[in-house]
């Protein structure tokens, strides 16, 4: 039965034709490609295949033969199915299961050499990893991507097709998570023994609707279809303990009577840039042991007690989605310490089983030498207190050995000054969820409060260092747990990294000051470049050579083409392209026409006040009431893109979202402003969007009051795509213009000091609004109902907010940000003028690699080197191994 269409039978893949594989009967076949170079309109001559190298790889017959070859296998033997049946979706896998395998060989021999060497290993511990797609990075990372390309296109498949098959792997909200994803991605590419571990949730981030203008949430099931990029390792399953009680016994304390949750690891592989290295990202998802609840319930329950088995595997199965606000459920609490209980104990297993200490009695007092462990942010500082009893009461060590050792363990990257992000559990939750790690908080405590004898009779200091605050309920601060159990604490930019040292940690800070370090956050060039952007990646190799894929630095060449005019206009060209290609996707999935030659402003990012979608919203209806006063007055053309997902239970997010929608209603359907003016609201926001939105960039929004943002990690990826960033002088922006020279963004607004200085003096909202007749405009008519007729009262919380109690100061930068918003259509009537500023910007880029910054805590905080030693592929013997193992002690 063919339903009522064609049906084609054939036997392999390899004999169907373009123009068959693709529905039709004739003629030529166009394959769009997002790549620059790598897919080709025409499949190229033996010749050029084998001659065709690029920073994406080799092309090469064989490698093309072998990847069909693997196609058809997977689609045969994995998924078990045949062209008359398969699904675009199959041949996603069947192509995902392909490049795995070039994956496999490479992680099973990262492992025997991380065996062979026992270097110190580095474990990233982390409740978030946001990750995207895997495989064009993949692709990337191995140098398959021509290769695949051409094998896919001479299958008669389109890729771009096939990779919008895979989900995003959404196990992150924003920043922090996609940080941890592009740390990964370095510590391969520097060739260091590095691991991440988390929590292999069911339910990632949340899906966004926007309906009537409004934030819908739809769970995201990522698993549903499976995920051919994980490796489940059962004979790896640990068990993790919750509530139970502490028994004093003359071995020491015990922690009985326990509820047991086991904890399932699932591996999913890292490869580094064409090293051979390929660690592991281990993420645990929970389990039931097989007698859960069955003890408790008499023969009639035996139904509700395997029903039960939920309660246990709940732990596991949605992200909270929570950015820079502190929520303090006790399911919160169990998964941050279901996570550093399960990777703790495989930590130590895996000490325990070293080749080093196979050969020889077991000490512990080189477990610092050998284990290093960062905590992304306090999510996992229960792993300090873990460590502890795991050392205290099951390996007998004495309390101030076992300190040191953790001390000497741990770092912690601090990613917020946000009062309400910082985390603060409940000691009543503590004692019923983790008894004997409460016992272990007050001890630590009790020695830290014991120093506080450098300061005699300053019990207000005491008070303000202590882990546990005593006003109101009684609460341990994480922050402070993780800064008095590690042995380096940093921030994530100058600016920030200052601030805590200063002012939210001052205390702490002049205690140790040498605890306290700076690294600058950073982005892997490879996905926000090679992969988002091929067109720019390959101007740029032809430009400079492909070495600075690894060395980002080198970017500064390009500062000796700043004046070379068809350099210029090939920059230019990439842009218009992308624009082109983004407008494209606008038309297709939000039925809206853009002019491809406005100013595109992009603002991306989670949805909260300190971020100031706001401030941006009262520029773009500014522009409006501009052009509706004088429709014949010139006006550089400007498509404003917003975007970003606001917290389920955030009120004030989630209105700001109405507001831009519904300015957005009017603006786009008002026919005097035509095409001069365009907003659009981006939906579902996540990391397969940001590669398609920030190659298309022109403006850069980075409007966060200063002092506010840590770091940022979207303002680098737009630079180093060719966008001018607007922003404030707070978080990275601050380095991004060191670094570029100030004159090559547009800045404006208060700086921290200002901030600082207009709290003492206090803020007065209404003083704005009445001296600035523009502003004052702008929110008459949000408050009366312009934007929302059918409801005039609306938007009045968000009125009320920006004059009773606006935190971030919206008003106060409103009339800077709009001086600078004219600059920047000043100089975009300028193309020359404005993509040399584009060049500059990004040969300035190269401080902002993840590869830096990785290096920089390797060798700053972890003790440990980057190498760019290859480890030994493959299809080399074992003994190759042993080789590069003497040549790495050697140096």
């Amino acid at each position: 039965n063919n339903c009522g269409g064609q049906v084609w039978f054939f036997h392999s893949l390899q004999h169907v034709t373009p123009a068959v594989a693709n529905g039709r009967e004739g003629g030529p076949v166009s394959v769009s490609s997002p790549r620059a170079s790598s897919n080709m309109a025409t499949p190229l001559t033996d010749q050029e295949k084998r001659k065709q190298i690029s920073i994406r790889g080799i092309v090469g017959v064989e490698n093309v033969a072998e990847l069909k070859k693997g196609f058809n296998r997977h689609l045969h033997f994995t998924l078990v199915k045949d062209r008359n049946v398969a699904t675009p979706r199959d041949y996603y896998f069947a192509l995902a299961h392909t490049v795995r395998d070039h994956l496999v060989g490479r992680w099973i021999r990262t492992q025997q050499f991380y065996y062979e060497t026992d270097p110190k290993r580095v474990y990233y511990l982390s409740l978030e990893f946001y990750m995207g797609r895997a495989l064009q990075n993949t692709m990337v990372n191995l140098g398959l991507q021509n290769a695949c390309d051409e094998a896919i296109y001479q299958l008669g498949l389109d890729m771009e097709d096939l990779e919008d098959m895979e989900e995003d792997a959404g196990l992150g909200n924003g920043g922090l998570g996609r940080l941890a994803a592009c740390f990964l991605d370095s510590m391969a590419t520097l060739g260091l023994a590095a691991y991440g571990y988390g929590i292999r949730y069911e339910y990632g981030i949340f899906n966004q609707r926007i309906k009537d203008g409004w934030q819908v949430e739809e769970a995201d099931d990522w698993l549903r279809h499976g995920n051919p990029w994980e490796k489940a390792r059962p004979e790896y399953m640990l068990p993790v303990h919750f509530y139970g009680r502490v028994e004093e016994t003359e071995e020491g304390s015990k922690w009985v009577d326990t509820q047991v949750v086991l904890a399932m690891p699932f591996d999913t592989p890292i490869p580094g840039y064409m090293n051979n290295t390929v660690n592991t990202m281990r993420l645990w998802s929970a389990r039931a042991p097989n007698d859960f609840n069955l003890r408790d319930f008499n023969v009639g329950d035996y139904i509700q007690a395997v029903l039960d088995r939920n309660l246990a595997e709940n732990i596991s199965r949605v992200l909270y989605p929570n950015d820079n606000f502190f929520e303090g459920k006790e399911l919160r609490l169990k998964q941050e310490y279901f996570v550093v209980a399960a990777t703790l104990q495989d930590v130590i297993r895996r000490f325990k089983t070293s080749k080093r200490n196979c050969s020889g009695p077991l000490s512990f007092d080189s477990f610092p030498d050998k284990v290093a462990i960062q905590l992304n942010d306090t999510h996992p500082a229960m792993a300090i207190p873990e460590l502890m009893r795991i050392f205290v009461d099951i390996e007998k060590l004495d309390w101030d050995t076992a300190w040191d050792i953790t001390k000497r363990t741990f770092a912690y990257t601090n990613h917020t000054v946000l009062p309400e992000a910082l985390e603060r559990w409940p000691v009543r939750l503590l004692e019923t969820l983790l008894p004997r790690h409460l016992q272990i908080i007050y001890q630590i405590n009790q020695i830290h409060l014991d120093v506080m004898s450098l300061f005699p009779g300053d019990l207000d200091r005491m008070r303000k260092m202590s882990l546990v605050e005593e006003y109101g309920e009684k609460k341990v601060n994480m922050a402070h747990l993780c800064i008095v159990g590690s042995h380096a604490v940093n921030g994530v930019a100058e600016i920030h990294s200052n601030i805590i040292k200063t002012d939210v940690f001052r205390d702490f800070s002049e205690l140790e000051p040498e605890k306290f370090q700076n690294k600058t956050n950073g982005i892997t060039p490879r996905r926000w470049l090679l992969l988002c952007n091929p067109g720019l990646a390959d101007l740029i190799a032809e430009a400079i050579g492909e070495e600075y894929v690894k060395d980002l630095m080198q970017l500064q060449k390009l500062n000796e083409l700043v004046d070379d005019d068809a350099f210029i206009r090939d920059i230019s060209k990439v842009k218009q392209d992308n624009k082109l290609k983004f407008a494209q996707y606008l038309e297709r999935e939000y039925q809206v026409k853009i002019n491809p030659a406005s100013v595109f402003d992009v603002h991306v990012k989670r949805i909260h006040e300190y971020k100031r979608q706001l401030l941006n919203c009262l520029h773009v209806i500014t522009m409006y009431n501009r052009i509706r006063a004088k429709p014949t007055a010139p006006f550089v053309p400007r498509t404003v893109i917003i975007g970003g997902k606001a917290a389920p239970g955030y009120h004030m997010a989630k209105m700001i979202i109405k507001l831009i929608t519904s300015v957005a209603d009017v603006i786009n359907n008002d026919p005097i402003v035509g095409n001069k003016l365009k907003v659009i609201y981006l939906e579902n926001y996540r990391v397969t969007l940001a590669e398609k939105v920030i190659p298309a960039t022109d403006l850069s929004e980075q409007i966060s009051t200063a002092g506010t943002e840590a770091s940022g990690t979207g303002n680098m990826k737009f630079m180093l795509n060719g966008a001018l960033t607007i922003g404030t002088l707070d978080g990275a922006n601050v380095e991004m213009a060191e670094e570029a020279g100030q004159e090559n963004l547009f800045i404006f607004g208060m700086t921290v000091e200002e901030v600082a200085a207009m709290d003492q003096e206090g803020y007065d909202a209404m003083q704005y609004y009445k001296s600035i007749p523009e502003l004052k405009q702008v929110i008459d008519q949000i408050k009366s109902g312009f934007f929302s007729p059918k409801q005039p009262e609306l938007f009045h919380d968000i009125t009320n907010m920006l004059f009773n109690h606006d935190r971030f100061k919206v008003f106060a930068d409103y009339e800077s940000y709009v001086k600078c918003q004219e600059k920047v259509s000043a100089l975009y009537e300028d193309p020359k003028k404005w993509t040399q500023m584009v060049i500059k910007n990004i040969a300035a880029a190269g401080k902002f690699s993840s590869d830096r910054t990785i290096a920089e805590y390797a060798t700053q905080i972890w003790g440990v080197e980057p190498t760019d030693l290859k480890i030994p592929p493959p299809s080399e013997p074992r003994e190759a191994i042993e080789e590069t193992a003497r040549a790495l002690r050697k140096i």
